[in-house]
């Protein structure tokens, strides 16, 4: 039996969460027993706003991915070498006395409120943006993509990259060269951090004025809001910002108890303060804002 669908576009992200739901529920014939493996958390359904915008970010969506693009409302799935689109049927309009579909809100698929509009400018001067995930995570995660499809549904234009060290790349190294002495960190209020990128690693553990929030992309404080219940980042760093091999979680690719990650807790009013934790514990991952790119609306 086939069945052939016709969505209308606001509802075109749910219908196809709901399809892999189904699909992952079909029973298949058994297969031999394998290695466990660890936890997967993955989103499964992108948005951009046109095709330019998904081919740019390519290497940031995984395999089996949906790109819904909001221009032209087309969804495509990306594959091993590319893109593949997929035909959709015709629009079915919703009647005027429907209700609104319930949010769906998981670990890897979230209803987030409208963004306001952020400028990467403050006072009429160029910042970057210092901002956390809108969840905990354990030393297992795929933390520059989350920062980047995050800050996209946020609204917001410019790259977000981890705050973390990585086997590529030290956390002092994360922002661009040219961007590192002169521009201010700011949260997402606008509201001052650390007067620049350097001046987190001089030493003193990035010291900073506690009184000032952290904001996650949808806007909550992550130094007060219960969603965060450990107030601890992880950084994987000296403090002077150099990645420490022995304690990043495996390059931030396990949550096993016995591996060991470096994080700093918040309370101290430090991002680099130097301390150990399992790689099980689940703390607040912030995103910067890695290089100041002009706002092409002028604002």
């Amino acid at each position: 039996m086939s069945l052939t669908f016709s969505l209308k576009t606001d509802d075109l992200q749910h219908v196809l969460y709901a399809c892999f739901v189904l699909a992952a529920a079909m029973p298949g014939p058994p297969g031999p027993p394998g290695e466990p493996g660890p936890p997967v958390s993955r989103n499964l359904i992108t948005t951009f706003q046109n095709i330019a915008g998904m081919l740019e970010k390519v290497h940031f969506v995984t395999e089996g991915t949906l790109i819904y693009l909001s221009e032209t409302s087309e969804v495509f799935i990306r594959v091993r070498n590319g893109w593949r689109k997929l035909q959709l049927g015709e629009l079915i309009p919703i009647p005027d006395d429907s209700l609104p579909p319930p949010a769906i809100s998981s670990h890897g698929f979230q209803s987030l409120p409208a963004p306001s509009p952020i400028s990467n400018m403050n006072n009429g001067k160029p910042v970057l943006h210092l901002v956390a995930l809108n969840l905990p995570f354990s030393g297992d995660m795929r933390a520059d993509f989350q920062c980047f499809q995050q800050a996209q549904l946020a609204g917001l234009t410019a790259t977000y990259r981890a705050f973390l060290s990585s086997h590529l790349q030290d956390l002092a190294t994360v922002v661009r060269k040219t961007d590192r002495y002169n521009l201010p960190i700011v949260n997402l209020k606008g509201e001052m951090l650390f007067h620049n990128w350097e001046s987190i690693f001089k030493g003193n553990g990035g010291e900073f004025n506690i009184n000032v929030p952290i904001y996650s992309f949808d806007g909550r404080n992550v130094m007060t809001d219960p969603s965060w219940p450990q107030k601890v980042i992880w950084h994987g760093s000296t403090a002077n910002g150099i990645r420490m091999v022995s304690n990043y979680c495996e390059a931030w690719h396990t949550s096993d108890l016995a591996a060991m990650g470096q994080a700093s807790p918040l309370k101290k009013g430090k991002l680099l303060d130097q301390k150990a934790y399992s790689c099980s514990n689940q703390f607040i991952v912030l995103c910067i804002e890695n290089s100041f790119v002009s706002d092409p609306q002028g604002k």
